[in-house]
């Protein structure tokens, strides 16, 4: 290598500085702090239902509980490995998980429809959209944190992570809301806290792309 190539190459690194690679176990340490403070500041703010700290929440509670926190981590797992992009790295986990997930708002059409008669369109009131807007901003840290991660690594795939971002957030954020809402219903649960990861999915979808975009 000559002497003028050397100088060349020396000129155009010397302004480089390293950068701390992404890890998984870091990404997914940032995320589940978010989530954390997540749920510590909606508990702070709205407080706890009175049915979880007696333990006699309902079935239908404790299993979207469960599905949401399932969809989230996958969901978060999926936008930390597309951060990442490599040979044969395929996320289809939280395809999986929105599958089971979205049992909840197909269930709650089922009931409303069969009890539209009756009083099936109790559901349709007021506190389902304060739900699902609570639920949404509760999901904001979250995502704000998965953004910034994502802006830090290389996915190839900016609609996919959006996506998964919003899923992830979503389903944090109504995850803690759900902690205080009074209601357990299948209807009520299946619509309005299915509908906020479904909102916020969308919302994912078309405007973190652009944030992560370089």
């Amino acid at each position: 290598m000559s002497r003028d190539n050397s100088l060349l190459i020396d000129r155009l690194v010397a302004d480089l500085v390293p950068v701390p690679p992404l890890t998984r176990n870091g990404g997914l340490l940032r995320a589940g702090l978010a989530a954390l403070a997540t749920i510590a500041s909606t508990i702070m703010v709205s407080g706890v239902r009175p049915e979880l700290g007696a333990g006699k929440v309902g079935a239908v509670f404790l299993l979207a509980s469960g599905l949401f926190l399932v969809l989230a981590y996958a969901a978060i797992y999926g936008v930390i490995q597309s951060s990442r992009p490599r040979v044969g790295n395929r996320q289809s986990g939280w395809l999986w998980a929105s599958a089971m997930a979205a049992l909840l708002p197909a269930g709650a059409l089922v009931t409303l429809v069969l009890a539209w008669g009756g009083h099936g369109g109790a559901a349709l009131d007021r506190e389902g959209w304060r739900c699902l807007g609570a639920g949404l901003l509760a999901g904001l840290v979250t995502g704000a944190v998965l953004v910034v991660w994502l802006r830090r690594g290389a996915p190839t795939s900016p609609v996919r992570a959006g996506l998964m971002t919003g899923i992830a957030s979503g389903s944090i954020g109504i995850f803690a809301f759900g902690l205080s809402c009074p209601h357990d219903s299948l209807a009520h649960i299946g619509l309005w806290h299915g509908g906020a990861v479904l909102a916020s999915a969308l919302l994912g979808r078309f405007v973190v792309p652009p944030l992560i975009r370089w």
